[in-house]
């Protein structure tokens, strides 16, 4: 752009111009989808099959009197390009120009933890992270990410404790679809949704039980935990290593509880959600548990509760405190309000009341109060019950 040269052609890239690109596809225009709520699922729809650089087509949209042009988005980086990127002499400090003002809490958290790769597949519809970091899996090399752990030995503040070793999702790490690496993610298939996952996708937990274990080796390491989330429907798909990497997190790499996200129990809640049923909740509950009494340790499960999804009412979240108490033994001490984020289906639904993909009309509670009361539902503490884990 210095140079003046043109920048239109550039992957990744959107702009503002007086003609439209008739290659590209033609959207709905911005005041059709104002005046016509079902216009923007359909502009939604073609904005989300279109984000996978492989398979990608660019996007054309009139608003006004000009036209917004998409370019198809740039390339992903391979494993060369994610080491590359993760040996780029990071400070691991504050911004200058914040550490000015004083010390930020969080960064204690994140300072010594490493990602070990982009993307995810999990496709829940109230997150944003398929389309900005993409559904498909990047890994950087186990010895770029051993090389990260041994650079912590050279900080002062460092004593030992990894805080992270994860990404997305954190149990994603080291494998793939095969079929999506050389054609790009499908637009009428996901990988996982609220009823079965894809049988070409091959759930191996391998490779990340060997990364976990070499980093435990590593000089220096006192521990290593994994505080990002993990898919528990992953865990008990994998029938070859699914149990083995439970007992090696349980054994080595939670520290005190492990962070699981159902989101809901009801099932046409889970599915406008796109998770998975609480029957495999509740089957690696029981895994976890058995892990956990046969390691001798007191370790919980967290659950990511949401409150207030579009489709759901105040009788779901009865119903749903009733699981908790009943089938997981536990009193929730919190729970989202479900915020709509651009870049969802969940966010789609929140503007058009409509369901994606049946387009019929569904409950969207919107009133501030009635949220909240949705959320006190499930985490108002039941007096008649003790004895369960927080």
């Amino acid at each position: 752009m210095d140079e003046k040269r043109d920048y239109t052609d550039i992957r990744g890239v959107c702009y503002i111009s007086k003609e439209p690109k008739y290659e590209y596809i033609q959207l709905p225009s911005h005041q059709e989808c104002l005046d016509d709520k079902e216009k923007y699922i359909y502009l939604f729809d073609d904005f989300y099959d279109n984000n996978d650089p492989i398979s990608a087509n660019g996007l054309c949209q009139p608003v006004d009197s000009r036209y917004l042009i998409q370019n198809p988005p740039c390339d992903y980086l391979d494993e060369k390009e994610m080491d590359a990127n993760s040996n780029l002499p990071f400070t691991r400090e504050l911004h200058p120009y914040y550490a000015k003002m004083g010390k930020v809490k969080c960064l204690e958290t994140i300072k010594f933890s490493i990602m070990t790769h982009h993307g995810c597949w999990g496709e829940c519809n109230f997150c944003a992270i398929g389309v900005h970091q993409g559904r498909t899996i990047r890994t950087r090399t186990e010895g770029n990410i051993l090389e990260e752990a041994k650079e912590f030995n050279k900080y002062k503040d460092y004593k030992g404790i990894i805080s992270d070793v994860g990404g997305p999702t954190a149990n994603m790490y080291g494998y793939e679809c095969g079929k999506k690496l050389k054609k790009g993610t499908c637009d009428d298939i996901r990988c996982v949704d609220a009823e079965r996952l894809c049988k070409v996708m091959h759930v191996d937990h391998g490779r990340n039980i060997n990364l976990l274990r070499k980093v435990r080796e590593v000089e220096g390491v006192r521990k290593a935990f994994v505080a990002s989330g993990v898919r528990y429907d992953l865990i008990t798909a994998d029938k070859k290593h699914g149990y083995s990497y439970l007992k090696e997190m349980v054994q080595h790499h939670i520290s005190g509880q492990m962070k699981v996200a159902p989101e809901h129990t009801q099932q046409h809640v889970l599915e406008l959600m796109g998770k998975p049923g609480k029957e495999t909740l509740v089957d690696f509950k029981k895994m976890y548990d058995r892990l956990n009494k046969e390691e001798g340790k007191n370790q919980f499960l967290t659950y990511y509760l949401i409150a207030a999804h579009p489709g759901c009412e105040e009788k779901d979240m009865h119903e749903l405190k009733r699981f908790t108490t009943d089938e997981l033994k536990m009193n929730p001490e919190q729970a989202q309000v479900f915020t709509p984020t651009p870049g969802t289906y969940s966010a789609v639904m929140y503007y058009t009341e409509m369901d994606p993909k049946t387009r019929k009309k569904i409950f969207v509670e919107k009133d501030t109060k009635r949220k909240e009361k949705q959320k006190k539902i499930v985490v108002e503490k039941d007096c008649f019950k003790t004895g369960f884990a927080s």
